[in-house]
């Protein structure tokens, strides 16, 4: 075998070694499960060795059929789930804990006044966020490009149910506030998904795909976008995706690309 070849052998050798071992690096941690109208809900993590690539939750589609009519509205919203993300991808993720919310009566301002769900997936812990009662209402300095945090005045009957006679900054207890695309503020056409960013005493503490039961019944995959958040205590995600599987009858909600802006 000529000096070359030898040479070319060993690097392909070296390749597949570094392919297999990088492989076995790779694995999908299981998070916790719980069922919602009919279909089980679970979170989980892809990881590569002790980094996160991906972090998620798994929505099937029967949930979203089974979506019950809409109610009277509970002050404050109740999740219907509320589950950890896996352990090993919280420090480097940012993500601690998912909480959805089926808000089948919609809910201010006047483009989200149509059946939706929230889902947050929150950079604190589930103790931490059941204690947000918005007495402290200090907002950002500054946010994401095109966001707003506005002040939602409420009509007199949910303002007596609130006790309050508007959303400061959209706070919700036991959630935080709530900042969202300018443009949809005023508009009146109802929205399709947006990327919804929470704060609690001026710094960011979720990220949060808000996606109208309509396009969620279309059963296409979707991105939305993730707009530049500063302030996080550590790393956050930065791209987001709505991975439809026919086979399956789900959708696997995504966050990627995490970063640490700090």
């Amino acid at each position: 075998m000529s000096v070359v070849l030898r040479i070319v052998v060993s690097l392909a050798f070296a390749m597949l070694a570094s392919c297999a071992a990088n492989e076995t690096l790779l694995s999908e941690v299981k998070g916790t499960c719980t069922e919602v109208y009919n279909g089980a809900v679970c979170t989980w993590a892809k990881m590569n060795g002790d980094l996160p690539l991906e972090v998620g939750a798994t929505i099937p589609i029967a949930t979203i059929e089974n979506s019950p009519p809409p109610q009277n509205m509970v002050w404050p919203p109740v999740p219907i789930a509320a589950l950890d993300i896996p352990l090993p991808a919280r420090a480097k993720s940012g993500l601690v804990h998912f909480s959805m919310y089926w808000e089948g009566m919609g809910h201010p301002p006047g483009a989200y006044m149509t059946p939706h769900y929230d889902f947050h997936f929150n950079a604190i812990t589930s103790a931490e966020r059941m204690a947000i009662d918005c007495s402290d209402l200090a907002k950002p300095a500054a946010l994401p490009v095109a966001y707003a945090l506005p002040d939602i005045p409420l009509p007199p009957d949910m303002a007596h149910m609130m006790g309050v006679p508007a959303l400061v900054g959209l706070c919700v207890p036991q959630m935080g506030m709530h900042a969202v695309p300018a443009s949809e503020v005023e508009s009146t056409q109802p929205f399709r998904g947006t990327m919804v960013i929470g704060y609690l005493r001026g710094k960011p503490i979720f990220v949060e795909p808000m996606i109208s039961r309509a396009m969620l019944l279309e059963r296409k995959s979707f991105d939305l976008a993730v707009p530049e958040i500063h302030g996080f205590a550590g790393a956050h995600p930065t791209r987001f995706r709505a991975d439809y599987d026919a086979a399956k009858q789900e959708y696997r909600l995504v966050f990627s690309q995490f970063v640490d802006t700090r």
